[in-house]
């Protein structure tokens, strides 16, 4: 992902909530399958590291990144930006495909 779809994409969520959080218990395979489901819908969401996370955001960002083709976007203190194209009707177009 080029640095200008990065942007573009930021520009996009700006107005956007955190729809996933992160507790106490990580990463686990609950977690997975909300963050697919989620970016299945909306292609791209904030997803929130909570306090009482065993993971750091980074830790977080490193697991989720690639998996099941999602892309890291942009980790801003504990919230993180995900983004996975949807696999049959994209909604977002990104710059320079």
């Amino acid at each position: 992902m080029t640095g200008q779809q990065k942007r573009y994409l930021r520009g996009l969520a700006h107005a956007l909530k955190p729809v996933v959080n992160i507790g106490k218990s990580g990463l686990t395979d609950e977690a997975f399958k909300q963050i697919g489901a989620r970016l299945l819908t909306n292609e791209l969401i904030k997803v929130k590291v909570m306090e009482n996370s065993p993971l750091s955001q980074k830790e977080c960002a490193d697991k989720l990144d690639g998996h099941k083709e999602v892309a890291v976007v942009q980790v801003i203190g504990k919230t993180l930006l995900l983004y996975r194209t949807h696999p049959e009707e994209p909604v977002i177009t990104l710059p320079g495909e």
